[in-house]
């Protein structure tokens, strides 16, 4: 105990030390910046699609604390490499500025280093774009210590290139004892710092990472599922409704950031793992979806996957398209999917609802707010988990032999041994079998060496609830 807690002393004092050479993004206690929005259409971008990224710029920004006052939009052919924006409506945007006096100018597009500086240096106010707001609101919601290292780590890998915009004191030189070398600058110090911090978060997600690999592990006495879409679609409601549990839920962008796990019970044989992950947004920053690798992790480990998306939102369809690029980003574009159009009870509009299960069905219509569709919800979660399979070590007694043909049978066999106390078999089984399987303590527990039959005879004898 005195360890964690000196190792926790020691992360928050070096969390602390980073963390200090930045200033907020936007006070969420405040909540009295006022800000403006910029938003440029290429020519491949349509006035509605423009329209509809700011209104949703607009929640994120007010999810941060900030009070949109107004607006501003460009159509350009291509972005203007210095300032992002023409000179013609840079120069209505610094007016806009000055008469309202804004305190914060949001681009829904990424900017680069040079464009911020750039930026700031003529508005004379802050500027941030899409990527530092989405951060700014993570790092407000992080809640346990995995959360909280991923966004830092996102963070600071997304502000490492841009520290001349984010410093004030670059100008200083000096040497210090263990800081600095002869003649090294201020910036280059702090990019030092940084590159050190972001070294030392990465070894510290790993070891989060390996004690989830231990969970995971023994999850696989169970069928596993993910609740995957758009943020703010419903995710934890719907998994607050189908588990009985009580997960924290807001009517918010991003209120969900940590995974949370439940167990489903379907019927008196089945049971499953349903996870309830991180939501996704348009333009999320790829650093951010790197950094929490470790958080998304669990969809990537579950069985399927239920896609659960807000039917009354009009932008419905697009947020759907958004979703399934990130799946393909991480690779589980091919899992089984459930789509589930939640919301129904705010989404009269049939047509919609039948429009969107025609193009990415087949799916089902729901509300976890009235309970509508929740029962065919759990009939599909009890037929991916009878009709999918997985991997699974088994370690038989040798009295319990007989079992052996039938994994054979009902399976494919990708390993096995035979020891003088025990079989052990490595077999993708349909889950109908591993359930069964595991409900008679014959799944094993944690990793199985295939050279040595004899290292498994506790893992036989063991209870199903060890």
């Amino acid at each position: 105990m005195r360890e964690q807690k000196e190792h926790s002393a020691t992360r928050t004092k070096s969390y602390d030390e980073t963390r200090s050479l930045f200033a907020p993004t936007v006070d969420p206690k405040a909540r009295n910046e006022s800000a403006v929005l910029v938003g440029v259409g290429l020519n491949r971008d349509t006035q509605e699609s423009v329209e509809r990224s700011l209104d949703e710029l607009a929640d994120l920004a007010d999810t941060a604390g900030a009070i949109v006052v107004d607006r501003v939009m460009q159509r350009r052919s291509r972005i203007v490499g210095a300032t992002y924006i023409g000179k013609g409506k840079l120069e209505e945007l610094r007016e806009l500025v000055e008469e309202k006096e804004i305190r914060l100018v949001i681009f829904d597009n990424d900017l680069s280093p040079a464009q911020g500086k750039n930026l700031e240096t003529r508005l004379k106010t802050k500027v941030i774009d899409r990527s530092e707001l989405i951060l700014d609101i993570f790092a407000t919601h992080a809640q346990t210590d995995t959360a909280k290292l991923q966004v830092e780590l996102a963070q600071l890998e997304y502000a490492m290139p841009r520290l001349t915009k984010l410093w004030d004191h670059l100008s200083r030189l000096g040497g210090g004892i263990g800081t600095r070398g002869p003649g090294e600058t201020q910036l280059e110090v702090d990019r030092r710092k940084v590159r050190d911090r972001i070294g030392r978060l990465k070894k510290e997600l790993e070891r989060f990472e390996t004690s989830r690999m231990v969970q995971r592990k023994a999850r696989r006495k169970h069928t596993t599922a993910s609740l995957v879409g758009y943020t703010n679609a419903g995710k934890s409601t719907l998994l607050n409704a189908i588990a009985g549990s009580r997960v924290y839920v807001a009517d918010e962008l991003f209120a969900t950031l940590d995974t949370t796990s439940r167990v489903v019970e379907l019927d008196k044989d089945y049971d499953i793992i349903v996870s309830d992950t991180v939501g996704f947004i348009r333009k999320l920053p790829h650093k951010l979806i790197e950094s929490f690798r470790a958080t998304l992790s669990e969809v990537q480990e579950s069985d399927f996957l239920i896609h659960v998306v807000d039917a009354s939102n009009d932008d419905a369809e697009q947020q759907i398209e958004t979703v399934k690029k990130v799946l393909e980003e991480l690779g589980v574009q091919e899992k089984p999917v459930i789509l589930v159009l939640n919301k129904a009870d705010r989404a009269p509009d049939a047509f919609q609802q039948n429009y969107l299960l025609n193009k990415f069905g087949p799916g089902l219509v729901a509300s976890a707010k009235t309970g509508q569709g929740l029962d065919e919800l759990l009939g599909e979660m009890r037929t991916q988990a009878i009709m999918g399979s997985r991997v699974v070590d088994l370690c038989f007694p040798v009295k319990e032999s007989g079992r052996v043909s039938t994994v054979h049978r009902e399976g494919e066999v990708l390993a096995e041994k035979y020891g003088s106390e025990v079989i052990l078999m490595r077999a993708r089984l349909p889950h109908v079998w591993a359930e069964r399987f595991a409900k008679l303590g014959f799944v094993a527990d944690g990793d199985v060496d295939y050279g040595d039959a004899e290292d498994a005879t506790d893992k036989a004898n063991a209870s199903p609830e060890e």
